[in-house]
Protein backbone atom coordinates (compact mmCIF):
# COMPACT_ATOMS: atom_id res chain seq x y z
CA UNK A 1 0.00 0.00 0.00
CA UNK A 2 1.29 3.40 -1.13
CA UNK A 3 1.58 5.98 2.20
CA UNK A 4 -0.17 8.90 0.96
CA UNK A 5 1.71 12.02 3.01
CA UNK A 6 0.45 15.66 4.27
CA UNK A 7 2.49 17.01 1.41
CA UNK A 8 0.62 15.09 -1.32
CA UNK A 9 -2.81 16.38 0.04
CA UNK A 10 -1.71 19.76 0.29
CA UNK A 11 -0.44 19.69 -3.06
CA UNK A 12 -3.70 17.82 -4.68
CA UNK A 13 -5.62 20.41 -3.07
CA UNK A 14 -3.81 23.18 -4.10
CA UNK A 15 -4.31 22.20 -7.86
CA UNK A 16 -7.62 22.02 -7.25
CA UNK A 17 -7.85 25.53 -5.97
CA UNK A 18 -6.16 26.54 -8.39
CA UNK A 19 -7.60 25.49 -11.43
CA UNK A 20 -10.81 27.07 -10.14
CA UNK A 21 -9.19 30.33 -9.03
CA UNK A 22 -7.71 30.23 -13.12
CA UNK A 23 -11.48 30.77 -14.16
CA UNK A 24 -11.62 34.07 -12.22
CA UNK A 25 -8.77 36.04 -13.28
CA UNK A 26 -9.21 37.83 -16.29
CA UNK A 27 -8.20 37.57 -19.52
CA UNK A 28 -5.47 41.07 -19.27
CA UNK A 29 -4.65 39.73 -16.18
CA UNK A 30 -4.07 36.46 -17.55
CA UNK A 31 -1.33 38.26 -20.03
CA UNK A 32 0.26 39.89 -17.65
CA UNK A 33 0.65 37.20 -15.29
CA UNK A 34 2.37 34.38 -17.89
CA UNK A 35 4.25 37.43 -18.96
CA UNK A 36 5.54 38.16 -15.71
CA UNK A 37 6.35 34.11 -15.24
CA UNK A 38 8.64 33.89 -18.30
CA UNK A 39 10.09 37.03 -17.51
CA UNK A 40 11.31 35.75 -13.73
CA UNK A 41 11.85 32.35 -15.62
CA UNK A 42 14.59 34.26 -17.83
CA UNK A 43 15.86 35.78 -15.38
CA UNK A 44 16.78 33.41 -13.44
CA UNK A 45 18.03 31.64 -16.13
CA UNK A 46 20.15 34.43 -16.95
CA UNK A 47 21.58 34.70 -12.75
CA UNK A 48 23.09 30.61 -13.94
CA UNK A 49 24.49 31.63 -17.05
CA UNK A 50 26.46 34.61 -15.33
CA UNK A 51 27.44 31.71 -12.67
CA UNK A 52 28.48 29.67 -15.16
CA UNK A 53 30.76 31.91 -16.77
CA UNK A 54 31.74 33.92 -14.01
CA UNK A 55 32.26 33.65 -9.71
CA UNK A 56 30.26 30.40 -9.22
CA UNK A 57 27.74 30.24 -6.29
CA UNK A 58 26.16 26.72 -5.81
CA UNK A 59 23.51 28.21 -3.54
CA UNK A 60 22.48 30.72 -6.52
CA UNK A 61 22.20 28.40 -9.20
CA UNK A 62 19.82 25.74 -6.86
CA UNK A 63 18.06 28.47 -6.03
CA UNK A 64 17.63 29.88 -9.67
CA UNK A 65 17.15 26.52 -10.81
CA UNK A 66 14.39 25.86 -8.35
CA UNK A 67 12.54 28.94 -9.37
CA UNK A 68 12.81 27.60 -13.13
CA UNK A 69 11.62 24.64 -12.41
CA UNK A 70 8.64 26.14 -9.95
CA UNK A 71 7.22 28.25 -13.07
CA UNK A 72 7.77 25.56 -15.73
CA UNK A 73 5.28 22.99 -13.29
CA UNK A 74 3.10 25.50 -12.31
CA UNK A 75 0.10 25.34 -14.63
CA UNK A 76 1.06 28.19 -17.32
CA UNK A 77 -1.37 26.64 -19.38
CA UNK A 78 -4.32 27.79 -17.52
CA UNK A 79 -3.06 31.00 -18.36
CA UNK A 80 -3.74 30.99 -22.54
CA UNK A 81 -7.47 30.85 -22.21
CA UNK A 82 -9.51 32.00 -24.83
CA UNK A 83 -9.50 35.43 -25.25
CA UNK A 84 -5.57 35.97 -24.48
CA UNK A 85 -4.63 35.19 -27.77
CA UNK A 86 -5.09 39.37 -28.62
CA UNK A 87 -3.45 41.92 -26.47
CA UNK A 88 -6.12 43.95 -24.26
CA UNK A 89 -5.76 47.39 -23.02
CA UNK A 90 -2.39 47.51 -22.21
CA UNK A 91 -1.46 43.99 -21.58
CA UNK A 92 0.24 43.30 -24.57
CA UNK A 93 0.86 39.98 -25.92
CA UNK A 94 3.46 38.87 -28.68
CA UNK A 95 1.59 35.04 -28.88
CA UNK A 96 0.70 33.60 -31.96
CA UNK A 97 -2.97 32.98 -32.45
CA UNK A 98 -2.09 29.30 -33.82
CA UNK A 99 -1.08 28.15 -30.23
CA UNK A 100 -4.76 28.16 -29.17
CA UNK A 101 -5.15 25.91 -32.34
CA UNK A 102 -2.07 23.78 -31.67
CA UNK A 103 -2.73 22.45 -27.66
CA UNK A 104 -1.12 18.62 -28.25
CA UNK A 105 1.85 20.86 -29.50
CA UNK A 106 1.55 22.93 -27.08
CA UNK A 107 1.18 20.50 -24.16
CA UNK A 108 4.63 18.53 -25.15
CA UNK A 109 6.68 21.73 -25.47
CA UNK A 110 5.47 22.57 -21.78
CA UNK A 111 6.29 18.88 -21.00
CA UNK A 112 9.45 19.34 -22.07
CA UNK A 113 10.40 22.61 -20.37
CA UNK A 114 8.98 21.03 -17.07
CA UNK A 115 11.20 17.98 -17.73
CA UNK A 116 14.38 20.17 -18.81
CA UNK A 117 13.67 22.10 -15.71
CA UNK A 118 13.49 19.18 -13.24
CA UNK A 119 16.86 17.86 -15.23
CA UNK A 120 18.61 21.74 -14.10
CA UNK A 121 17.38 21.27 -10.44
CA UNK A 122 19.21 17.82 -10.38
CA UNK A 123 22.07 19.25 -12.22
CA UNK A 124 22.28 22.22 -9.89
CA UNK A 125 21.86 19.91 -6.63
CA UNK A 126 24.88 17.88 -7.77
CA UNK A 127 27.14 20.84 -7.96
CA UNK A 128 28.85 19.60 -11.55
CA UNK A 129 29.20 22.61 -13.73
CA UNK A 130 29.37 20.72 -16.75
CA UNK A 131 26.15 18.75 -16.28
CA UNK A 132 24.93 22.15 -15.25
CA UNK A 133 25.72 23.95 -18.47
CA UNK A 134 24.20 20.86 -20.27
CA UNK A 135 21.10 21.19 -18.61
CA UNK A 136 20.75 24.78 -18.69
CA UNK A 137 21.68 24.43 -22.40
CA UNK A 138 18.58 22.14 -22.93
CA UNK A 139 16.03 24.61 -20.57
CA UNK A 140 16.72 26.77 -23.35
CA UNK A 141 16.35 24.77 -26.13
CA UNK A 142 13.02 23.93 -24.97
CA UNK A 143 12.29 28.01 -24.29
CA UNK A 144 13.92 28.64 -27.86
CA UNK A 145 11.78 25.81 -29.84
CA UNK A 146 8.09 27.34 -28.15
CA UNK A 147 9.30 31.40 -29.22
CA UNK A 148 10.21 29.77 -32.48
CA UNK A 149 6.83 28.44 -33.13
CA UNK A 150 4.63 30.39 -31.42
CA UNK A 151 5.52 33.83 -30.61
CA UNK A 152 5.03 36.88 -32.62
CA UNK A 153 8.66 39.05 -33.99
Amino acid sequence: MKKVTITTILGIAALSLASSAVAQVKPEEQIKFRKAAYSFASWNMGKIKANLEGTYDAAQVKAAANAIAAVASSGLGALFSPGTEKSIGEQKTSVKPELFQKGDVVAKMAGDFAAASNELVKAADSGDVAAIKAAHGKVGTTCKSCHDEFKLR
